[in-house]
């Protein structure tokens, strides 16, 4: 099969690569996203050798469910062992014996075919578009804040980042805080949230300093939690959404000083997201940017690096 692999050093076009392996659901990918995490991955995060990429819409080739052959299908990322204590209760992103889809012992989605278990896929309505479909894994993203936290509705919040993941989060947590402000570097970018009334600012000034209940940090860059700790509130909370390469240090002693609540934030439950882009509580189609095929994968991934580019696509 076709497919863009990486050697730890480098990526590289193969129109040979090996199938994935039997005893799973195969998937003919439509459309694959390129997300700010493949990014990282490039520069070293995860030390992961394989064929990047973990988010898609295909649709499905080969199963043992007859009913599944046909479907549009988008699928959670990682695959637990089923046999340790995370797995029983239901928590396979926290297996410790894992693979995670493009990112960690396992294949991923810039190739023509990929395999996951039946129990991680998602069939996806007529309604949601497959452009729209490959925004699910993220958006499921967004969601798992709610999940993770009692949300306030007299709370301040702050989202730190304008890229594709914050903007997400912005419309998501709309719904339950009513006072949000997204902090920003690039006004192409925030422009995106005018339409969903959502303040946005470029840069931070003395009155946001401490005032906000809840910061949202996703810039994807070690700046960006520096920018969070100087929004938070003393006792206030802070989700943490940026997996970032750079082994630079950070000050945590702001985060002693003023008692704030740290929460790392990752993956989330796949139903609201797909219901959110079924019902359109939650737009995705202004932050579609460009489709590539997979041969002028460099092209795309050098578009998707620039600073004002939002989604960009693989179509294998």
């Amino acid at each position: 099969m076709k497919a863009i692999s990486f050697d730890g050093k480098q990526m590289k076009y193969d129109d040979n690569y090996p199938d994935p392996k039997p005893g799973e659901v195969l998937v003919r990918v439509s459309l694959a996203g390129i997300c700010g995490t493949d990014l990282e991955i490039l520069d070293g995060y995860m030390a992961y050798n394989g064929v990047l990429g973990h988010e898609f819409v295909g649709v499905v080739e080969k199963s043992e469910n007859p009913d599944l052959i046909g479907k549009r299908v988008v699928g959670e990322i990682n695959a637990g062992c089923n046999n340790c204590d995370s797995c029983k209760k239901g928590m396979q992103r926290h297996c410790p014996n894992r693979t995670v889809l493009g990112i960690l012992k396992r294949d991923g989605t810039f190739a023509e075919f990929l395999s996951l278990p039946e129990t991680n896929l998602h069939v996806i309505p007529d309604s949601i578009t497959d452009e729209q479909a490959v925004f699910v894994e993220p958006l499921a993203a967004a969601f798992e804040i709610k999940e993770q936290i009692s949300l306030k509705n007299d709370w301040r919040v702050a989202i730190v980042g304008d890229g594709r993941l914050a903007q997400m989060i912005c419309q998501v947590l709309k719904y339950y805080c009513r006072d949000i402000t997204c902090f920003g570097r690039h006004q192409s970018k925030l422009a995106h949230l005018e339409k969903f009334e959502i303040p946005t600012k470029i840069g931070i000034d003395a009155v946001d300093e401490q005032s906000f209940d809840l910061v949202v940090e996703a810039t994807g860059s070690n700046s960006g939690f520096a920018d969070t700790m100087k929004l938070v509130k003393p006792r206030g909370t802070v989700i943490l959404k940026s997996t970032i390469a750079s082994r630079e240090n950070l000050d945590l002693t702001p985060t002693v000083v003023n008692e704030i609540t740290l929460i790392g934030s990752r993956c989330g439950l796949f139903k609201p997201a797909i219901d959110a882009l079924a019902t359109g509580i939650v737009s995705v189609d202004s932050m579609i940017d460009s489709t590539f095929p997979l041969e002028k994968f460099s092209e795309a991934i050098e578009h998707a690096k620039k600073p004002n580019t939002l989604k960009v696509f693989l179509k294998p």
